[in-house]
């Protein structure tokens, strides 16, 4: 259903997008897993792995580091005996390396690479530079891993990123042409490789993006909605919301009056003293949304640019410090919070088509339907946004309530950021579904009553797109393929929404 999903086998990967440990963004991320972009290891960067490495080596030479001369988990006080401690590495991917579940689309697990190869490039994890080059090797010739679904509990995506090793190390299959040469990962490398949450975060990124853009396109179809139904500007007046500035809310009704071509004085006396919910409360629902949103991009920023392996190698001071960064407590309650916002989004989109329906609100006939008596028009839509909505609301369920004590009592609690993160990527098409109802209806009250806005607005231009896109024939048929041509079109009102921004 998503036009942002590209197939990164016949994507040109033309544009250069530098890897240095501290500056990649969301949209780069993306980029990334879509094929479109090609990563390039900053030098400098490189330097630090190779310094983490060398450190790292000498560190473990002389004292104990967890997962280089010891075992993991609840093994973490066995000592590797020296003779046995060159196959350690291998033995501790192939033992890790039991996830389950189908294999992950491609776009999915390149996001992980490219996530893993920024954050090793941070210069904390202390393996060997070929790992990186390896993995940036992978990202530009269209390669990937088979990583299966289920391995983590957010407390690092051990079971996925040990498939990655065992790919590199040649003992696991690849997708696609151009796999990089087999690399030598020993007891050094291994843990060091998959102490991370680089499936999880590459997850989140995907969904992040997707749903900012659809959450800013309903909002163009959300004022589609207020002109077919002659609503009030009133909600979305400036000194409304400046006493009460929350900043969401402050921007959704500046986004508003932008929209619809509204000033901030009150609308003169009409029929109707103020409208349903659906559009009267918008910014207080949709603000938090955004809100939402710029929380948890914050969050993914710092943890795509992070060290934060452990141990993490400090060649300055030549330590391994034991800790506990990759739990991602932070990831996991801000993905939470943002499904929650969506799905208010969400339910106030099924409202606003209710109102669509209502001949007291339009003048038409009952569910916009065409003059034959008792036609049924767009009744379905109610019904069939209802049963998205229900599959949204069922993902929106916190992923951070879940607990699990793991590693015979050692690990003890978990963030479940992994499954809040599956949650929020399978929220996207249920969302799209039911903003794509309202567009149908909006279209079809706007064509019947005769209405279309002023063609300077930003609702001329999103309007005009959907009339070369949807049916006109307004008799009772199956809706099924207007919804999908109408939720397709919501990348293009993204692109309408931010040119109005500017």
């Amino acid at each position: 259903m998503s036009s942002q999903i590209v197939d990164s086998s016949t994507a040109t990967a033309s544009v250069p997008i530098l890897l240095d440990g501290t500056a990649l963004g969301i949209t780069d991320v993306v980029r990334l897993a879509d094929g479109t972009a090609r990563p390039v290891p900053d030098d400098a960067a490189i330097a630090r792995v190779a310094d983490a490495w060398d450190a790292a080596l000498r560190i473990a030479a002389t004292r104990r580091v967890y997962g280089r001369s010891t075992g993991v988990g609840a093994n973490r006080n066995t000592a590797v005996p020296t003779e046995s401690a060159a196959g350690h590495g291998l033995r501790l991917l192939r033992s890790h390396a039991g996830a389950i579940g189908e294999e992950l689309p491609a776009r999915q697990v390149r996001a992980m690479l490219a996530v893993r190869a920024n954050q090793l490039l941070a210069g904390g994890a202390g393996l060997r530079p070929g790992v990186v080059t390896a993995l940036c090797a992978a990202l530009e010739s269209g390669a990937h891993p088979a990583v299966n679904e289920f391995g983590s509990v957010g407390t690092g995506d051990l079971a996925a990123l040990a498939q990655v090793g065992l790919a590199l190390a040649g003992e696991h299959p690849w997708h696609g042409t151009g796999a990089p040469a087999p690399q030598p990962l020993d007891h050094n490398d291994a843990l060091a490789l998959i102490s991370s949450n680089a499936l999880t975060l590459g997850q989140a990124a995907l969904a992040l993006h997707e749903l900012r853009g659809l959450l800013e396109a309903t909002q163009v179809v959300a004022a589609l909605s207020l002109l077919a139904v002659d609503g009030s500007p009133e909600p979305y007046a400036a000194p409304v919301h400046a006493a009460r500035p929350h900043p969401g809310s402050v921007e959704v009704a500046r986004r508003m009056r932008g929209l619809i071509g509204a000033d901030d004085r009150p609308a003169p006396s009409a029929g109707r003293i103020q409208d349903p919910y659906g559009l009267r409360c918008l910014p207080q629902i949709h603000g938090p949304a955004h809100d939402a949103a710029d929380a948890l991009e914050r969050v993914l920023t710092i943890e795509i640019n992070a060290a934060a392996e452990n141990p993490l190698i400090s060649p300055h001071d030549l330590a391994a410090y034991h800790h506990g960064g990759f739990y991602q407590a932070q990831l996991a309650l801000a993905l939470d919070h943002f499904r929650l916002s969506l799905t208010q989004v969400a339910r106030l989109s099924t409202a606003r088509l209710s109102t669509l329906n209502e001949p007291d609100y339009t003048g038409l006939h009952p569910f916009l339907a065409d003059d034959l008596p008792a036609s049924s028009g767009v009744m379905i839509l109610e019904y069939a946004a209802g049963a998205a909505l229900s599959d949204l609301r069922a993902f929106s369920a916190p992923a951070s309530l879940g607990h699990a004590v793991l590693s015979r009592g050692v690990e003890e609690q978990a963030s479940f950021a992994s499954l809040a993160a599956r949650q929020t990527l399978r929220a996207c098409a249920a969302y799209r579904l039911v903003v794509g109802c309202e567009l149908v209806a909006a279209v079809r009250a706007l064509r019947q009553r005769g209405l279309h806005p002023a063609p300077q607005l930003p609702t001329a231009s999103a309007l005009n797109l959907a009339d070369t896109t949807l049916d006109p024939d307004h008799s009772d048929r199956p809706l099924t393929e207007d919804v999908r041509r109408a939720a397709g079109l919501l990348d293009g009102f993204t692109e309408i929404w931010r040119a109005a921004g500017d």
